[in-house]
């Protein structure tokens, strides 16, 4: 009921709770009962009432006791003084037991409750390693801060209520952690007469030994993980000394990174690559991709010349000269990835095949047949992604083509069918279209690009087609034949689950005549061959290396990037993670750090572009996150429309009444580019209100961040204190001619033409 109520009546709720506390414990004179000189003035009395009505004051003294904790009035060590004296050792260590839990977990379920939400939004990105932190191992944490009393437990519990640890758990903990601190209290309490202040209970001895105590905890859970690092390694006999602090298993993006990090601290690093130097994205992915996509829309461009005042525009596509070009611009980049670099770099390069046969030993089979083992501290595998086939009838007899070996060809495909809706077959199906190919594309899903929003999709679904791309979305391929000596493929119009998207009802066979399909339905991790199997490596149910927060496996001097880790298949996230594994390998003794996924960009390079980092609008929902939606449309922009390139929008997620983005999405021309601000804003805390005073030339398309930052503006005006302005000039207006004719320095002041 209260998650219901809106944040001003929660705070006002509070607010009144907190007000009638603290008239309670001042109309009561509460700070001078709970005192030490007040329970020793009362003892008699109470033993008196105690004796005569039992019940009732067990009752009364439980009541108050779990009130006063719930409330967090001050006074618990001197009511539970009062238990000892009272009830004696064994009852009254129950009844303080029991009080005090239950009033723990009533502030801990108020702290929730009332300051949860408001909290966790305010400081999310400060938080996220904290709730990681409670989910993981928050019962050591309470059970160290109530096994020590010199925590204040009013604090814990408010402090706890904000984290994501459940009441159940919380309770438990409070229960079994507060024991051996309460019982202390209680006995000194059945010695109330000997006591003068608080001080004597806790004795420096008395306090140092419940230090250790809480301290066991902590130390219990090292114990453990040491225990269970030692039974991880006990199969594997380890070198006296090793060649090598690191060796990188694959040299893409990842392992690049990494071993670049390495050798630019000084650490002796060898990397192993079994094919190509610049792995997927250089020779596979990002570049070849790109620069097809550019001659694409250069084809696309000569057919629109007329729009922007040409005459008899002609252009062929030489489909071999584009795809030479495709590799000229592979070769150009190559350097930067090559073997002599990284050499140079201090980077110890092996080109050949790599299986890690130990924890610290790893054989590679070299291009000449010969083997070396290398022994290392450390070992970080980023051996990448390929693509996915899924097991259609008939594909592999007749062929097909990868984002792999797509490439290869010389001859525009007359007729290509494109399988799947993804950014890579989005992004190819729109190229091949602009150079004359007839493009079908298929994919199961009920639309393009599933994980961007419904609109997102319908945009480029749009795009797509007017490029001439023939898009069936809800249709299953079932399989690929021969049928009048026509390569075919057989669909289904598939009615797939809305949330699930496995197909719950299908339709007619529709055959689809191709010379080429291209697969393009995603990319598995390469988790086979070079070791994981013998070596126990644990797989996430993605089928991706399972890694912890450190990027650890199983052993924790094995660890794991990019594509082969996830979750994320991107570039520059491979590059990301490969920092946090280059220095925990290296300086992991000292100080580790876990990976930070709180701000990823990433860009579908169709045209439109679509670029979006944190939230979108679908996943708020889901989330059950509230959110404000700012949109500015691109044809509102002067350079957009000078250019022709009016398609698209900027969307902004932010904290309702608040200028905190929690996402942007941006579609349209170099939206990849113009997401880079937002990207900026989010990683440093800025918002809107930051975005919209910076200065943007004029004309450029990165002035729609600044405009949409301005609607969100327009929409958050304080439209009260506008109309007392609007009134203020109404008023000044109507006196205009007597403050000029009073006026020292007016118009009629020749004074004022000498100034």
């Amino acid at each position: 009921m209260v998650n219901k109520l809106k944040p001003w009546h929660r705070w006002l709720l509070l607010t009144t709770i907190a007000v009638l506390g603290f008239w309670i414990y001042r109309l009561f004179d509460l700070g001078q009962l709970l005192t030490l000189e007040s329970l020793k003035n009362s003892r008699n009395q109470l033993l008196g009432l105690y004796a005569h009505q039992p019940a009732l004051t067990f009752s009364i003294y439980f009541a108050i006791y779990l009130i006063a904790t719930a409330a967090s009035f001050p006074g618990a060590v001197i009511l539970t003084l009062a238990g000892g004296a009272l009830f004696g050792f064994w009852l009254g260590l129950l009844v303080v037991s029991f009080a005090s839990s239950l009033g723990a977990l009533l502030a801990f379920l108020l702290a929730r409750y009332f300051l949860h939400d408001a909290v966790q939004s305010r400081f999310t990105r400060t938080l996220t390693p904290i709730n990681e932190g409670v989910k993981r191992d928050g019962v050591f944490y309470l059970m160290t801060l109530r096994l020590v009393p010199i925590f204040p437990f009013w604090l814990v519990n408010l402090v706890m209520g904000l984290t994501p640890m459940t009441a159940t758990r919380y309770y438990i903990t409070s229960q079994i952690g507060m024991l051996p601190g309460t019982a202390v209290f209680v006995l000194a309490g059945t010695q109330l007469a000997g006591i003068e202040s608080v001080g004597d209970v806790l004795s420096p001895g008395l306090v140092a030994s419940l230090v250790l105590l809480g301290v066991f905890p902590i130390l219990a859970k090292y114990c453990v993980s040491f225990l269970k690092r030692r039974k991880i390694y006990a199969r594997w006999p380890k070198p006296k000394s090793f060649d090598r602090n690191l060796v990188v298993i694959g040299a893409g993006a990842g392992g690049l990174v990494t071993a670049y990090i390495a050798a630019a601290v000084k650490a002796k690093v060898t990397l192993i690559e079994g094919h190509k130097m610049g792995g997927d994205c250089l020779n596979y992915g990002c570049v070849p991709s790109k620069a097809l996509i550019r001659s694409a829309k250069v084809a696309k461009g000569l057919r629109q010349a007329t729009q922007f005042g040409f005459k008899n525009v002609q252009g062929e596509v030489d489909f071999a000269a584009v795809m030479q070009r495709v590799h000229n611009v592979i070769k150009d980049i190559e350097p930067h990835d090559s073997v002599e670099r990284y050499t140079d770099l201090g980077v110890d390069v092996l080109q050949g095949h790599a299986i890690i046969t130990s924890p610290w030993h790893v054989q590679v089979t070299l291009a000449d047949g010969s083997q070396q083992t290398l022994t290392t501290k450390n070992i970080v595998i980023a051996a990448g992604a390929m693509p996915f086939v899924p097991p259609i009838p008939g594909l592999a007899d007749i062929g097909f083509l990868t984002s792999d070996t797509i490439w290869n060809l010389t001859e525009l495909p007359k007729r290509l069918v494109v399988l799947g809706g993804g950014p890579i077959g989005c992004e190819l199906a729109q190229s091949f279209a602009r150079l004359g190919s007839i493009v079908t594309q298929v994919e199961m899903a009920p639309r393009l690009l599933v994980r961007e929003d419904p609109e997102v999709s319908t945009q480029i679904e749009q795009s797509l087609a007017a490029d001439g791309v023939s898009v069936l979305v809800g249709h299953e391929a079932m399989r690929v034949e021969i049928r009048d000596g026509q390569k075919t493929l057989l669909v289904t119009h598939a009615r797939p689950n809305q949330t699930t998207y496995k197909v719950i009802a299908q339709l007619a066979e529709q055959p689809i005549e191709f010379d080429e399909i291209l697969v393009a339905v995603g990319r598995s991790a390469r988790v086979t061959g070079y070791g994981l199997e013998d070596l126990g490596i644990e797989l996430t149910a993605r089928k991706t290396i399972q890694t912890n927060a450190y990027l650890q496996t199983l052993y924790p001097n094995i660890y794991a990037v990019g594509d082969v880790a996830g979750p994320f298949q991107l570039t520059h996230t491979a590059a990301h993670q490969a920092w946090y594994a280059a220095v925990n390998a290296l300086f992991g003794q000292f100080k580790s750090f876990k990976a930070d996924y709180s701000v990823i960009p990433w860009t579908i390079f169709t045209d439109p572009e679509v670029a979006r980092v944190g939230l979108s609008e679908s996943e708020a929902k889901d989330q059950g996150i509230a959110f404000e939606v700012t949109r500015f449309e691109l044809a509102e922009l002067d350079r957009a429309i000078a250019d022709g390139s009016t398609t698209g929008f900027v969307k902004v997620l932010t904290v309702p009444d608040k200028d905190k983005i929690l996402g942007a999405t941006i579609v349209g021309e170099h939206a990849g580019d113009l997401l880079a601000e937002y990207v900026l804003a989010m990683r440093h805390g800025l918002g809107l209100n930051k975005i919209l005073s910076t200065i943007h030339t004029y004309p450029t398309l990165a002035e729609a961040n600044k405009y949409a930052a301005g609607q969100w503006k327009r929409t958050h005006a304080p439209q009260r204190l506008l109309a007392l302005l609007e009134k203020l000039h109404r008023f000044n207006r109507s006196r205009g001619c007597d403050s000029e004719r009073n006026s020292k320095h007016g118009p009629d002041n020749p004074r004022t033409l000498d100034s």
